[in-house]
C-alpha cells in the first residue's frame, strides 16, 4: 500500500484516520500527545506494529512539551508521558514494548545531557518505525512461501498496511505473493463488531487489485466444509512464550474450525509482538470496549435500549490449533515453545 498509515512530518504525527475508511480517506495530525492518545483510543490508528510506532512518536510529541535542561526533571516527566501513553490500550504488547525500548534510550545513557537525550530518543523512535517497514517485507517474504498458486486464503480483522506502518503482516504476505506472480483468491471475514475486515482489509485488498471476496463471520464455516479454504492468516497484539496468540475477537472461533477442517491456521507477526514474561496466554490482558459497538452499526441503534452487552476485543487462540507462527527470522513451527525462545536469544 503506497499510503503510509504513520508518519512523523513537521513535529507532528500524521495517521490515516481508520474510522473514516471506507468512506473517505482522510488524515489526523497529532500536534501533542493527548490527541495521539485519543486515536489510539477511539481506533483512529490500530494494530499492533502501528501502536507500536505511535508509542515511539507518541514519545517525541510529549517531549517537545518538557521545558528544561535539568536531567532529573526531563526523566521524571518522560516517564509521565510513557505511562500515560500506556494506558491507551491494554492488549497490543508492541505499543509496551517499544515504550520500554525508548525509556532504555535514558536507561542505558545515564551521562547525556538534555540536549544528546532528545536527539538519541527522535533516533529510537524513527528507527521502531523504519525497522517495521524492514520486518513486515522480511515476514511478507517468508509468508509468501506457503501460498501455492491457486489457493484460497481467509482472514480476519486487518492485519495489514493500516495495522502497521505501510506494509502489513498477515496481508504483507499476500502483497509478497502478489510481487512474486503467485495467483490465488481471498475470503475476508467481515470481523464485528467494528467490521475491520469489511472496511479496512476489504479496502485495502481491492486497491491492491487482489481477487477479494467479503463474508460475514458466520459463513467462515460453511466455506471450510465445502472445500473452499486453503489456508487462514491472521495477525496477533501479544504472543505468549508457548505460542498462545491474542488477536481480533473471532480470530480463535476460526481456528477451531480450522482443526476440525484440517485447514492450516497461521499466524503472522514480529518479534515485537512476543511478550517475553507472559508463559500462556490466559495472563494476556483482554481490553473490554464499550456496548455502542455492538448496539448500534454506523451510529444507527440494531438492539434494544438498554440491553447489557459483553465486548472482549480480543480472544486467545492456543499455540495447539496454530499450524505454525511467520515472524521475520522464518517461520516457526513444531515445538513452538522451544522456537520462541530460539527467536527471543536473538
Amino acid at each position: 500500500m503506497a499510503i503510509p498509515t504513520i508518519k512523523w512530518i513537521d513535529n507532528s504525527v500524521r495517521i490515516v484516520d481508520q474510522t473514516k475508511l471506507p468512506g473517505k480517506l482522510t488524515f489526523i495530525n497529532c500536534k501533542d500527545v493527548k490527541a495521539l492518545w485519543k486515536a489510539i483510543k477511539v481506533l483512529s490508528v490500530r494494530g499492533a506494529p502501528a501502536l507500536g510506532a505511535a508509542a515511539g512518536f507518541g514519545v517525541l510529541l510529549g517531549i517537545r512539551k518538557i521545558k528544561t535542561n535539568n536531567r532529573k526533571i526531563f526523566e521524571q516527566k518522560f516517564l509521565k508521558i510513557c505511562d500515560y501513553i500506556a494506558t491507551s490500550r491494554p492488549t497490543a504488547v508492541n505499543l509496551f514494548n517499544e515504550l520500554e525500548r525508548m525509556k532504555n534510550v535514558v536507561i542505558d545513557n545515564p551521562k547525556d545531557t538534555v540536549s544528546q537525550l532528545r536527539i538519541k530518543l527522535k533516533r529510537q523512535a524513527f528507527e521502531i518505525s523504519e525497522r517495521d517497514k524492514r520486518v513486515c517485507r522480511k515476514m511478507g517474504s517468508y509468508g509468501a512461501t506457503l501460498i501455492k498458486n491457486g489457493d484460497t486464503l481467509l482472514t480476519v480483522c486487518n492485519a495489514g498496511a493500516l495495522a502497521t506502518v505501510d506494509y502489513g503482516t498477515a496481508l504483507g504476505v499476500m502483497y509478497s505473493a502478489k510481487e512474486k506472480k503467485k495467483k490465488f483468491k481471498v475470503y475476508v471475514c467481515e470481523t464485528r463488531p467494528l467490521l475491520q475486515g469489511a472496511r479496512l482489509t476489504a479496502w485495502e485488498l481491492s486497491r491492491e487489485k487482489i481477487d477479494t471476496t467479503l463474508i460475514c463471520d458466520n459463513m467462515a464455516a460453511t466455506l471450510m466444509a465445502q472445500g473452499k479454504i486453503d489456508m487462514i492468516l491472521a495477525g496477533a497484539d501479544r504472543i505468549a512464550l508457548n505460542g498462545d496468540a491474542a488477536n481480533k475477537i473471532g480470530t480463535y472461533g476460526l481456528a477451531v474450525l480450522a482443526n476440525y477442517h484440517k485447514v492450516p491456521f497461521y499466524i503472522v507477526a514480529p518479534k515485537s509482538t512476543f511478550d517475553a514474561n507472559i508463559k500462556t496466554g490466559k495472563q494476556i490482558p483482554i481490553e473490554q470496549r464499550g456496548s455502542m459497538e455492538i448496539t448500534h452499526i454506523a451510529r444507527n441503534q440494531i438492539a434494544p435500549k438498554g440491553i447489557k452487552t459483553y465486548n472482549p476485543a480480543f480472544d486467545v487462540t492456543p499455540h495447539q490449533l496454530i499450524s505454525a507462527i511467520v515472524t521475520e527470522e522464518g517461520i516457526l513451527r513444531s515445538p513452538v515453545k522451544k522456537n520462541i525462545f530460539g527467536l527471543l536469544k536473538k
